[in-house]
């Protein structure tokens, strides 16, 4: 495998093996907590966000790269900064549709074996160590979440969220799925959970699946703006 760089990862495949050291693991900590401090000291200006998750393998010629574009463009009009992983694919669609219209983008990559270089449409990003670092840092500063057509990191991203709420650590907090079709067998299987009676019939309206720019533009006003009081300003 190309560009992959071990070292980078010695400390947290130690930490998943199991106890350590009582040393070993200050010194895990101490990391995380600097990696915290770095990420807020970086993101401490960008303002209320919304967060797009898709796939990085959809092209510049792709429908779902100029969709995405497109209603990224809406919600960044809206006043608020997009945040991607800021790699390419339809992040990179979604930051340069803020880009476009005079809104602020960022990216909270993460560090990889094969390196993902951030998009040229970003005025700010970080670059996390650690998948839970990132998951904080999304959720810390979103007032949405967009759900795009993706693979395992954006389906493991809008569960993440949906669990965030179920059990009430965050409260009205819009997701929205667009793209009814690719993720018609998703919504099928949630239809599933709640017929076996594993969530129940609040849980599976805790989201909104649409294919409507504009309704989920009015959502994110309904459920973001009016409700948090938000005044969405650009300050990079």
């Amino acid at each position: 495998m190309k560009n992959v760089k071990p070292s980078s990862y010695s400390s947290e495949i130690q930490f998943l093996e199991g106890p350590q050291s009582r040393l070993t693991e200050l010194r895990f900590i101490l990391v995380i907590l600097w990696e915290l401090i770095r990420c807020f000291r970086k993101l401490y200006t960008i303002g209320p966000c919304i967060t797009f998750f898709g796939s990085a393998r959809f092209k510049e010629d792709h429908p779902y790269y100029e969709f995405t574009r497109k209603a990224a463009g809406e919600f960044a009009k809206l006043g608020f900064t997009i945040m991607t992983g800021g790699g390419p694919g339809l992040m990179e669609a979604a930051n340069l549709g803020a880009k476009q219209v005079g809104g602020k983008s960022v990216g909270c990559n993460i560090k990889l074996p094969i390196d993902q270089m951030p998009n040229s449409y970003l005025d700010k990003w970080v670059v996390a160590k650690h998948f839970f670092i990132r998951k904080i840092l999304l959720v810390k500063y979103s007032f949405a979440f967009v759900v795009m057509p993706g693979g395992f990191g954006t389906l493991d991203e809008y569960f993440e969220a949906l669990t965030l709420i179920q059990t009430g650590k965050i409260k009205n907090f819009p997701i929205i799925i667009f793209n009814a079709a690719y993720h018609k067998n998703l919504i099928e299987h949630i239809n599933l959970m709640k017929q076996q009676g594993t969530i129940n019939e609040l849980d599976s309206k805790l989201f909104l699946v649409t294919d409507d720019i504009e309704e989920a533009r009015l959502y994110i006003m309904e459920h973001s703006i009016k409700h948090y009081g938000l005044k969405p300003k650009f300050q990079i």
